[in-house]
């Protein structure tokens, strides 16, 4: 209510110049008629007086009626604003109907009530879906201040650091033992003890403002049960695989094994039984290589090194893979000058993966390889097309130990993708839109 006192004291100035004004304005013809009234015509004292009363009181009457007149809208349009400042939009002014500016402004007014109302509604209905959310997802937020004070915390972050979120409130990230989570990168992993579980968390943080101060708000997400479910998912990938591959190779070893042990076991050997054995001892070996590549293809594919990064040329690194391919002539596209952070050694192995791949599919169907790269915006695309069959199974590219080439081990590609993302990069393979054949697409950061 003070603050609108002074609205009200303009208001009232206001009121009596509008009543200044309206006296003003008769001023002239009451005192016309007063003097014609006093000093014209002879009149009796008792008429002069009842016509001089008539029209001072006259004159007074419109002009306070004139000035209620302007002043009434405005005090109304001043209630409906404090009430509207209140937050109370349910009231609305009298006198909306008509065509007159009057009537306009009024309508205008509870318009403007209506539509706060409904923002507010609106504000009131996604505050609460948004504290329910809160409440309910099972990731820790908190909201901090400039002072690194927490303001905001939900039923998650309650449970992490096993307090009553009302001791919790008010504290500092430092008393909290969330300090370390406010500083360094916005998005990292770490390996934490809280008051409420010990584990591997994500921390996430991120700026906003409230009340134009500058608040940090934290997510830490428990990722213990989902890296333990990928952990158990990949050693069931691993153990189906090697179990695969040995049974593969160790039935047929068994097998034959048997079958050379009882005919050595016999009284009488028969007469080629030298050829069965060269013939058994061969197999049992070529079965042993296969298994010993297989391991060693399994060995390289674990034991990938971290790139060593340093500046790579990209020009003179496709022409030189390029060259190395014997079988057919590479077209090599020409693009813009380039450099890239990189292992030079492991990117170059990734090409001749993707290149020798191309060369397979082409030669099958008569077809070309060309090699291109371009600028993206912040990335190198590198782009290696053939005119083979295309690929039919796109499903299984990258799963390991899956080929389709007899004789294939199934790891390039899986080694290719390994590299282009420990680069940062990506790795994708597809069929060419509008033409035979496949494309590889790789992507590094510039």
């Amino acid at each position: 209510m003070k603050i609108l006192d002074p609205v009200r004291r303009r208001l009232a100035q206001h009121e009596y110049r509008v009543l200044l004004t309206s006296l003003a304005s008769g001023l002239p013809a009451v005192i016309t008629s007063l003097a014609i009234l006093w000093y014209g015509d002879s009149y009796p004292p008792k008429v002069q007086w009842t016509l001089t009363v008539l029209i001072l009181g006259c004159w007074w009457g419109f002009s306070a009626g004139v000035r209620e007149r302007v002043a009434s809208p405005l005090r109304t349009l001043s209630n409906l604003l404090e009430a509207m400042r209140e937050g109370d939009y349910s009231i609305r002014a009298r006198g909306a109907r008509g065509e007159d500016a009057l009537a306009e402004v009024m309508q205008q007014v509870n318009a403007m009530g209506a539509t706060l109302r409904a923002q507010r509604l609106g504000a009131l209905e996604a505050t609460t879906l948004l504290r329910k959310v809160m409440e309910e997802i099972n990731v820790a937020v908190f909201a901090f201040d400039a002072e690194h004070r927490l303001r905001l915390v939900n039923r998650a972050g309650v449970r992490l650091l096993a307090l009553p979120a009302e001791r919790l409130l008010g504290l500092k990230a430092g008393d909290l033992g969330l300090a370390d989570c406010l500083e360094g990168e916005a998005s990292q992993t770490r390996q934490r003890t809280f008051p409420g579980g010990a584990g591997r968390w994500g921390i996430n943080r991120a700026s906003f403002r409230e009340g134009g101060l500058p608040h940090q708000l934290l997510v830490v997400t428990d990722l213990t049960r989902p890296l333990r479910e990928e952990e158990l998912q990949a050693w069931q990938r691993i153990v189906r695989v090697l179990g695969h591959e040995l049974n593969n190779s160790l039935t047929p070893i068994k097998s034959i094994a048997g079958s050379l042990e009882s005919m050595v076991s016999r009284d009488a050997l028969p007469e080629d039984w030298q050829e069965d054995m060269k013939r058994g001892l061969a197999i049992i070996a070529t079965r042993s290589e296969a298994l010993s590549r297989f391991m060693g293809a399994y060995a390289r594919l674990a034991k990938l090194p971290r790139p060593q990064f340093a500046s790579v040329e990209v020009k003179a690194l496709v022409r030189r893979v390029a060259s190395l391919e014997t079988r057919m002539q590479v077209v090599v596209e020409e693009g813009p000058g380039m450099t890239v952070q990189g292992d030079s050694d492991q990117l170059e192995q990734l090409l001749i993966n993707l290149v020798r791949n191309a060369v397979d599919a082409a030669r099958e169907a008569g077809g070309g390889v060309r090699v291109r790269w371009d600028r993206l915006p912040g990335n190198l695309r590198v782009v290696v097309e053939d005119e083979g069959p295309g690929l039919s199974n796109t499903a299984n590219l990258f799963v390991p130990f899956f080929t389709t080439k007899p004789g294939g081990s199934g790891i390039g590609l899986v080694l290719c993708r390994q590299i282009a993302e420990a680069h940062g990069g990506s790795l994708t393979l597809q069929n060419r839109e509008g033409a035979r054949g496949c494309q590889a697409r790789l992507l590094l950061p510039l």
